[in-house]
Protein backbone atom coordinates (compact mmCIF):
# COMPACT_ATOMS: atom_id res chain seq x y z
CA UNK A 1 0.00 0.00 0.00
CA UNK A 2 1.52 3.12 -1.07
CA UNK A 3 1.94 6.10 0.98
CA UNK A 4 -0.75 8.18 -0.71
CA UNK A 5 -3.11 5.68 -0.44
CA UNK A 6 -2.86 5.04 3.84
CA UNK A 7 -2.64 9.25 3.72
CA UNK A 8 -6.22 9.05 2.14
CA UNK A 9 -7.04 6.41 4.93
CA UNK A 10 -5.77 8.27 7.62
CA UNK A 11 -7.70 11.75 7.09
CA UNK A 12 -10.88 9.50 6.25
CA UNK A 13 -9.96 8.29 9.99
CA UNK A 14 -9.02 11.43 11.54
CA UNK A 15 -12.02 13.75 10.50
CA UNK A 16 -14.54 11.66 8.89
CA UNK A 17 -17.34 9.75 11.40
CA UNK A 18 -16.70 6.25 11.23
CA UNK A 19 -20.29 5.13 10.29
CA UNK A 20 -18.88 2.87 7.53
CA UNK A 21 -16.34 -0.05 7.42
CA UNK A 22 -15.64 0.26 3.72
CA UNK A 23 -12.84 -1.88 2.05
CA UNK A 24 -9.38 -1.11 1.61
CA UNK A 25 -8.87 0.53 -1.66
CA UNK A 26 -9.36 4.28 -2.76
CA UNK A 27 -10.67 4.51 -6.06
CA UNK A 28 -10.12 7.32 -8.33
CA UNK A 29 -11.52 6.49 -11.89
CA UNK A 30 -14.48 4.04 -13.76
CA UNK A 31 -15.53 2.81 -17.06
CA UNK A 32 -18.46 0.66 -17.70
CA UNK A 33 -17.83 -2.40 -15.14
CA UNK A 34 -14.24 -1.43 -13.97
CA UNK A 35 -13.03 1.03 -11.44
CA UNK A 36 -9.37 1.99 -10.96
CA UNK A 37 -8.04 2.66 -7.77
CA UNK A 38 -4.96 5.63 -7.10
CA UNK A 39 -2.31 2.99 -7.99
CA UNK A 40 -3.51 2.44 -11.05
CA UNK A 41 -4.93 -1.14 -10.43
CA UNK A 42 -8.20 -2.31 -11.70
CA UNK A 43 -11.13 -4.17 -10.58
CA UNK A 44 -14.45 -5.37 -11.70
CA UNK A 45 -17.45 -3.48 -9.56
CA UNK A 46 -19.69 -6.02 -8.26
CA UNK A 47 -21.37 -3.71 -6.44
CA UNK A 48 -22.23 -0.87 -8.40
CA UNK A 49 -23.04 1.42 -5.67
CA UNK A 50 -26.01 -0.95 -4.35
CA UNK A 51 -27.11 -0.81 -7.74
CA UNK A 52 -26.82 2.76 -8.29
CA UNK A 53 -24.67 2.70 -11.24
CA UNK A 54 -26.84 0.04 -13.39
CA UNK A 55 -25.72 1.84 -16.91
CA UNK A 56 -22.46 1.49 -15.97
CA UNK A 57 -19.66 4.25 -14.35
CA UNK A 58 -19.63 7.28 -16.12
CA UNK A 59 -21.92 6.57 -19.12
CA UNK A 60 -20.64 8.77 -22.03
CA UNK A 61 -24.62 9.56 -22.89
CA UNK A 62 -26.06 10.28 -19.63
CA UNK A 63 -22.27 12.41 -19.36
CA UNK A 64 -23.47 14.19 -21.94
CA UNK A 65 -26.82 15.52 -20.79
CA UNK A 66 -25.70 16.04 -17.30
CA UNK A 67 -23.24 18.16 -19.18
CA UNK A 68 -25.66 20.26 -21.46
CA UNK A 69 -27.69 20.84 -18.93
CA UNK A 70 -25.59 21.82 -16.03
CA UNK A 71 -24.31 24.43 -19.05
CA UNK A 72 -28.24 25.57 -19.27
CA UNK A 73 -29.72 25.47 -15.88
CA UNK A 74 -29.55 23.77 -12.64
CA UNK A 75 -31.71 24.33 -10.18
CA UNK A 76 -35.29 26.62 -9.66
CA UNK A 77 -36.97 25.03 -6.72
CA UNK A 78 -40.53 23.86 -7.85
CA UNK A 79 -41.34 27.27 -6.97
CA UNK A 80 -41.14 27.77 -10.39
CA UNK A 81 -41.61 25.75 -13.47
CA UNK A 82 -38.80 24.52 -15.85
CA UNK A 83 -38.75 22.52 -18.67
CA UNK A 84 -37.08 19.24 -17.94
CA UNK A 85 -40.02 17.93 -14.82
CA UNK A 86 -42.53 17.74 -17.95
CA UNK A 87 -40.34 15.36 -19.87
CA UNK A 88 -39.14 13.40 -17.26
CA UNK A 89 -42.70 12.98 -15.68
CA UNK A 90 -44.16 11.87 -19.48
CA UNK A 91 -40.98 9.43 -20.09
CA UNK A 92 -40.93 7.83 -16.83
CA UNK A 93 -44.87 7.33 -16.59
CA UNK A 94 -44.53 6.13 -20.65
CA UNK A 95 -41.89 3.21 -19.12
CA UNK A 96 -43.89 2.40 -15.76
CA UNK A 97 -47.46 2.68 -16.96
CA UNK A 98 -47.49 4.85 -13.54
CA UNK A 99 -50.71 7.99 -13.77
CA UNK A 100 -48.80 10.19 -11.07
CA UNK A 101 -45.32 10.97 -10.47
CA UNK A 102 -43.43 12.80 -6.95
CA UNK A 103 -40.02 13.70 -7.69
CA UNK A 104 -37.55 13.27 -5.13
CA UNK A 105 -33.62 12.93 -4.42
CA UNK A 106 -33.10 10.13 -2.19
CA UNK A 107 -34.35 6.42 -1.95
CA UNK A 108 -35.00 7.25 1.29
CA UNK A 109 -36.98 10.61 1.22
CA UNK A 110 -39.12 8.45 -1.19
CA UNK A 111 -39.74 6.00 1.21
CA UNK A 112 -40.87 8.90 3.80
CA UNK A 113 -42.81 10.69 1.14
CA UNK A 114 -44.55 7.47 0.50
CA UNK A 115 -45.62 6.73 3.80
CA UNK A 116 -46.76 10.40 4.01
CA UNK A 117 -49.11 9.57 1.31
CA UNK A 118 -50.24 6.62 2.02
CA UNK A 119 -51.48 7.76 5.34
CA UNK A 120 -52.81 10.99 4.37
CA UNK A 121 -55.24 9.03 1.53
CA UNK A 122 -56.04 6.58 4.40
CA UNK A 123 -57.17 9.62 6.43
CA UNK A 124 -58.99 11.11 3.39
CA UNK A 125 -59.93 9.02 1.26
CA UNK A 126 -60.42 5.28 3.45
CA UNK A 127 -61.72 6.71 6.61
CA UNK A 128 -59.12 5.72 8.86
CA UNK A 129 -59.84 7.51 12.26
CA UNK A 130 -57.19 10.35 12.70
CA UNK A 131 -54.12 9.11 13.91
CA UNK A 132 -54.84 5.78 13.72
CA UNK A 133 -53.28 4.50 10.43
CA UNK A 134 -50.90 1.44 10.46
CA UNK A 135 -48.15 0.56 7.32
CA UNK A 136 -47.18 -3.40 7.84
CA UNK A 137 -43.89 -4.22 7.52
CA UNK A 138 -40.76 -6.81 6.82
CA UNK A 139 -38.57 -8.09 9.17
CA UNK A 140 -34.90 -7.45 8.07
CA UNK A 141 -36.26 -5.30 5.70
CA UNK A 142 -34.35 -2.36 4.64
CA UNK A 143 -35.95 0.73 3.46
CA UNK A 144 -33.10 3.60 4.05
CA UNK A 145 -31.42 5.56 7.14
CA UNK A 146 -34.13 8.14 8.42
CA UNK A 147 -35.49 8.00 11.69
CA UNK A 148 -38.89 7.34 10.73
CA UNK A 149 -37.65 4.16 8.67
CA UNK A 150 -35.14 3.24 11.35
CA UNK A 151 -38.02 3.08 13.86
CA UNK A 152 -39.78 -0.31 12.20
CA UNK A 153 -36.59 -1.87 11.13
CA UNK A 154 -35.36 -4.90 13.23
CA UNK A 155 -31.76 -4.24 12.88
CA UNK A 156 -30.45 -3.44 15.81
CA UNK A 157 -27.59 -1.81 14.77
CA UNK A 158 -29.77 0.52 12.98
CA UNK A 159 -32.10 1.51 15.85
CA UNK A 160 -29.53 1.09 19.14
CA UNK A 161 -29.72 4.46 20.84
CA UNK A 162 -31.67 6.57 18.04
CA UNK A 163 -35.37 6.02 19.33
CA UNK A 164 -37.87 7.47 20.51
CA UNK A 165 -39.51 6.27 18.02
CA UNK A 166 -42.66 6.89 15.66
CA UNK A 167 -45.83 4.39 16.42
CA UNK A 168 -47.91 2.85 13.87
CA UNK A 169 -46.26 -0.04 11.63
CA UNK A 170 -47.02 -3.52 12.17
CA UNK A 171 -43.68 -6.26 11.69
CA UNK A 172 -44.22 -9.22 9.86
CA UNK A 173 -42.34 -12.19 8.41
CA UNK A 174 -41.13 -11.66 5.17
CA UNK A 175 -42.67 -13.96 2.31
CA UNK A 176 -45.67 -15.26 4.89
CA UNK A 177 -49.37 -14.47 3.43
CA UNK A 178 -50.92 -15.59 6.47
CA UNK A 179 -48.97 -12.97 8.86
CA UNK A 180 -50.01 -10.64 6.79
CA UNK A 181 -53.56 -11.63 6.21
CA UNK A 182 -53.61 -11.63 10.18
CA UNK A 183 -51.95 -8.13 10.51
CA UNK A 184 -54.52 -6.44 8.27
CA UNK A 185 -57.16 -4.34 9.93
CA UNK A 186 -59.60 -1.63 9.64
CA UNK A 187 -56.86 1.04 10.23
CA UNK A 188 -54.23 -0.72 8.12
CA UNK A 189 -53.03 1.97 5.09
CA UNK A 190 -50.53 -0.18 3.46
CA UNK A 191 -47.79 -2.91 3.16
CA UNK A 192 -44.40 -1.44 2.24
CA UNK A 193 -42.10 -4.49 1.64
CA UNK A 194 -39.33 -5.15 -1.21
CA UNK A 195 -39.83 -7.37 -3.99
CA UNK A 196 -36.28 -9.58 -2.71
CA UNK A 197 -34.87 -8.14 0.39
CA UNK A 198 -31.09 -6.87 -0.79
CA UNK A 199 -29.11 -5.61 2.22
CA UNK A 200 -30.94 -8.63 4.15
CA UNK A 201 -28.83 -10.71 1.54
CA UNK A 202 -30.81 -11.16 -1.44
CA UNK A 203 -34.08 -12.64 0.19
CA UNK A 204 -36.17 -14.07 -2.77
CA UNK A 205 -39.42 -14.36 -1.31
CA UNK A 206 -41.63 -17.53 -1.89
CA UNK A 207 -42.91 -18.43 -5.52
CA UNK A 208 -46.97 -16.91 -5.98
CA UNK A 209 -46.36 -14.92 -2.29
CA UNK A 210 -46.72 -11.88 -4.17
CA UNK A 211 -49.67 -12.80 -6.15
CA UNK A 212 -51.44 -13.83 -3.12
CA UNK A 213 -50.30 -10.28 -1.42
CA UNK A 214 -51.72 -8.39 -4.62
CA UNK A 215 -55.07 -10.50 -3.70
CA UNK A 216 -55.54 -9.59 0.49
CA UNK A 217 -54.15 -5.82 -0.58
CA UNK A 218 -56.67 -5.32 -2.94
CA UNK A 219 -59.70 -7.17 -0.74
CA UNK A 220 -58.58 -5.30 2.46
CA UNK A 221 -58.50 -1.77 0.15
CA UNK A 222 -55.12 -1.27 1.02
CA UNK A 223 -52.18 0.02 -1.07
CA UNK A 224 -49.34 -2.13 -1.76
CA UNK A 225 -46.22 -0.46 -1.96
CA UNK A 226 -43.31 -1.56 -3.61
CA UNK A 227 -39.78 -0.54 -2.19
CA UNK A 228 -37.58 -1.13 -5.98
CA UNK A 229 -34.80 1.26 -5.19
CA UNK A 230 -32.19 -2.01 -5.58
CA UNK A 231 -34.59 -4.07 -7.41
CA UNK A 232 -36.22 -1.65 -10.14
CA UNK A 233 -34.53 -0.23 -13.39
CA UNK A 234 -33.66 -3.55 -14.81
CA UNK A 235 -31.77 -4.97 -12.18
CA UNK A 236 -33.57 -8.61 -11.83
CA UNK A 237 -33.76 -8.88 -15.74
CA UNK A 238 -37.22 -6.98 -15.68
CA UNK A 239 -37.76 -3.35 -15.99
CA UNK A 240 -39.83 -3.68 -12.33
CA UNK A 241 -39.26 -6.99 -10.27
CA UNK A 242 -42.94 -6.89 -9.65
CA UNK A 243 -43.49 -8.28 -13.41
CA UNK A 244 -41.73 -10.93 -12.25
CA UNK A 245 -44.81 -12.44 -10.25
CA UNK A 246 -47.18 -10.57 -12.64
CA UNK A 247 -48.52 -7.96 -10.17
CA UNK A 248 -48.46 -3.99 -10.00
CA UNK A 249 -48.45 -2.33 -6.93
CA UNK A 250 -50.69 0.85 -6.07
CA UNK A 251 -47.01 2.96 -4.92
CA UNK A 252 -43.62 1.90 -6.18
CA UNK A 253 -40.93 3.70 -5.29
CA UNK A 254 -37.62 4.03 -7.79
CA UNK A 255 -34.23 5.41 -7.24
CA UNK A 256 -30.52 4.70 -7.68
CA UNK A 257 -30.32 3.61 -11.12
CA UNK A 258 -33.19 6.37 -11.84
CA UNK A 259 -29.60 8.78 -12.50
CA UNK A 260 -27.08 5.88 -13.72
CA UNK A 261 -25.21 7.02 -10.80
CA UNK A 262 -24.51 10.53 -12.03
CA UNK A 263 -26.71 12.68 -9.08
CA UNK A 264 -29.44 11.78 -6.34
CA UNK A 265 -32.96 11.17 -8.34
CA UNK A 266 -35.50 9.17 -6.99
CA UNK A 267 -39.47 8.92 -7.47
CA UNK A 268 -42.87 7.98 -5.79
CA UNK A 269 -44.68 6.84 -8.68
CA UNK A 270 -48.90 6.16 -7.95
CA UNK A 271 -51.97 6.69 -9.19
CA UNK A 272 -54.09 10.40 -8.45
CA UNK A 273 -55.88 8.46 -5.72
CA UNK A 274 -53.03 8.53 -3.48
CA UNK A 275 -50.67 11.31 -4.99
CA UNK A 276 -53.93 13.60 -5.79
CA UNK A 277 -54.26 13.81 -1.78
CA UNK A 278 -51.07 16.13 -1.49
CA UNK A 279 -52.12 19.75 -1.87
CA UNK A 280 -49.34 22.91 -2.47
CA UNK A 281 -47.31 23.22 0.81
CA UNK A 282 -47.72 20.13 2.40
CA UNK A 283 -44.58 18.14 1.08
CA UNK A 284 -41.97 19.70 -1.11
CA UNK A 285 -38.01 19.30 -1.40
CA UNK A 286 -36.12 22.11 -2.73
CA UNK A 287 -33.91 19.94 -5.28
CA UNK A 288 -36.71 17.33 -6.10
CA UNK A 289 -37.46 17.32 -9.39
CA UNK A 290 -34.69 20.03 -10.89
CA UNK A 291 -34.02 20.26 -14.31
CA UNK A 292 -30.50 18.85 -13.84
CA UNK A 293 -31.85 16.00 -12.35
CA UNK A 294 -34.54 15.44 -14.64
CA UNK A 295 -32.50 15.68 -17.54
CA UNK A 296 -29.94 12.82 -16.05
CA UNK A 297 -32.80 10.81 -14.93
CA UNK A 298 -34.19 10.99 -18.66
CA UNK A 299 -30.85 10.28 -20.22
CA UNK A 300 -30.51 7.27 -17.49
CA UNK A 301 -33.67 5.18 -18.37
CA UNK A 302 -33.04 6.04 -22.05
CA UNK A 303 -29.76 4.39 -22.28
CA UNK A 304 -31.36 1.30 -19.62
CA UNK A 305 -33.73 0.45 -23.03
CA UNK A 306 -32.12 1.76 -26.01
CA UNK A 307 -29.02 -0.43 -25.18
CA UNK A 308 -30.79 -3.68 -24.09
CA UNK A 309 -29.68 -3.93 -20.45
CA UNK A 310 -32.80 -5.00 -18.72
CA UNK A 311 -32.32 -7.98 -21.33
CA UNK A 312 -28.62 -8.35 -20.42
CA UNK A 313 -29.12 -8.41 -17.12
CA UNK A 314 -31.78 -11.50 -17.35
CA UNK A 315 -29.25 -13.61 -19.69
CA UNK A 316 -25.59 -12.55 -18.05
CA UNK A 317 -27.79 -13.06 -14.02
CA UNK A 318 -28.53 -16.67 -15.49
CA UNK A 319 -24.86 -17.27 -16.38
CA UNK A 320 -23.81 -16.01 -13.22
CA UNK A 321 -26.31 -17.72 -10.97
CA UNK A 322 -25.16 -20.82 -12.43
CA UNK A 323 -21.67 -20.36 -12.42
CA UNK A 324 -21.77 -19.65 -8.85
CA UNK A 325 -24.16 -22.41 -7.94
CA UNK A 326 -21.57 -24.83 -10.05
CA UNK A 327 -18.76 -24.26 -8.08
CA UNK A 328 -18.17 -26.41 -5.50
CA UNK A 329 -16.81 -25.28 -2.01
CA UNK A 330 -17.48 -26.25 1.38
CA UNK A 331 -17.52 -22.92 2.30
CA UNK A 332 -20.50 -22.36 0.47
CA UNK A 333 -24.06 -22.38 1.85
CA UNK A 334 -26.35 -21.19 -0.57
CA UNK A 335 -26.14 -19.22 -3.63
CA UNK A 336 -29.18 -17.08 -4.93
CA UNK A 337 -30.58 -14.60 -7.10
CA UNK A 338 -32.77 -12.85 -9.85
CA UNK A 339 -31.05 -11.09 -12.60
CA UNK A 340 -27.52 -9.34 -11.73
CA UNK A 341 -28.82 -9.61 -8.48
CA UNK A 342 -26.98 -12.52 -6.85
CA UNK A 343 -25.51 -13.55 -3.11
CA UNK A 344 -23.55 -16.29 -1.91
CA UNK A 345 -23.63 -17.16 1.70
CA UNK A 346 -20.97 -18.44 3.31
CA UNK A 347 -21.38 -21.41 5.84
CA UNK A 348 -20.64 -19.91 9.95
CA UNK A 349 -17.82 -21.58 10.23
CA UNK A 350 -15.98 -20.61 6.99
CA UNK A 351 -15.86 -17.40 8.76
CA UNK A 352 -16.63 -13.62 8.22
CA UNK A 353 -17.59 -12.93 4.16
CA UNK A 354 -15.29 -9.78 4.72
CA UNK A 355 -12.59 -11.74 4.48
CA UNK A 356 -13.28 -13.11 1.04
CA UNK A 357 -14.35 -10.00 0.04
CA UNK A 358 -11.33 -9.00 0.70
CA UNK A 359 -8.99 -11.69 -0.98
CA UNK A 360 -11.27 -10.97 -3.86
CA UNK A 361 -9.92 -7.83 -4.08
CA UNK A 362 -6.33 -9.34 -4.46
CA UNK A 363 -8.01 -11.11 -7.57
CA UNK A 364 -9.63 -7.67 -9.24
CA UNK A 365 -13.27 -8.06 -8.15
CA UNK A 366 -14.52 -5.31 -5.66
CA UNK A 367 -17.64 -7.08 -3.70
CA UNK A 368 -19.36 -6.52 -0.68
CA UNK A 369 -20.08 -8.50 2.66
CA UNK A 370 -23.53 -8.16 4.78
CA UNK A 371 -25.11 -9.48 7.32
CA UNK A 372 -21.69 -11.16 8.23
CA UNK A 373 -21.62 -14.30 6.22
CA UNK A 374 -23.14 -13.23 2.63
CA UNK A 375 -21.39 -11.79 -0.14
CA UNK A 376 -23.50 -9.67 -2.40
CA UNK A 377 -22.94 -9.63 -6.21
CA UNK A 378 -24.40 -6.71 -8.59
CA UNK A 379 -22.20 -5.51 -11.46
CA UNK A 380 -23.50 -3.50 -14.07
CA UNK A 381 -26.08 -3.99 -16.12
CA UNK A 382 -23.42 -4.04 -19.13
CA UNK A 383 -21.45 -6.68 -17.87
CA UNK A 384 -20.32 -8.78 -20.83
CA UNK A 385 -20.42 -12.93 -20.68
CA UNK A 386 -16.20 -12.81 -21.04
CA UNK A 387 -16.66 -10.76 -18.14
CA UNK A 388 -18.73 -12.46 -16.02
CA UNK A 389 -16.66 -15.82 -16.64
CA UNK A 390 -13.53 -14.05 -15.36
CA UNK A 391 -15.35 -13.49 -12.86
CA UNK A 392 -16.60 -17.01 -12.17
CA UNK A 393 -13.00 -18.08 -12.25
CA UNK A 394 -12.24 -15.56 -9.22
CA UNK A 395 -14.95 -16.38 -7.32
CA UNK A 396 -13.92 -20.29 -7.72
CA UNK A 397 -10.54 -19.68 -6.58
CA UNK A 398 -11.70 -17.30 -3.35
CA UNK A 399 -14.10 -19.37 -2.26
CA UNK A 400 -12.40 -23.06 -2.44
CA UNK A 401 -10.07 -21.15 0.37
CA UNK A 402 -10.23 -21.41 4.07
CA UNK A 403 -10.29 -17.99 5.43
CA UNK A 404 -11.67 -18.63 8.87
Amino acid sequence: MSSSVIDFLATEARLGTKNYEPIGVVLSRGEGVWVWDTEGNRYLDCLSAYSAVSQGHCHPKILAAMVEQAHRLTLTSRAFHNDQLAQFYEEIAALTGSHKVLPMNSGAEAVESAIKSVRKWGYEVKGVPDGQAEIIVCANNFHGRTLGIVGFSTDPETRTHFGPFAPGFKIIPFGDVAALEEAITPNTVAFLVEPIQGEAGVIIPPSGYFPKVRELCTANNVMLVLDEIQTGLGRTGKLLAEQHEGIEADVTLLGKALSGGFYPVSAVLSNNEVLGTLRPGQHGSTFGGNPLACAVARAAMRVLVEEGMIENAAMQGARFLQGLKDIRANTIREVRGRGLMLAVELHPEAGRARRYCEALQGKGILAKDTHEHTIRIAPPLVITSDQVDWALEQFATTLTQDLS
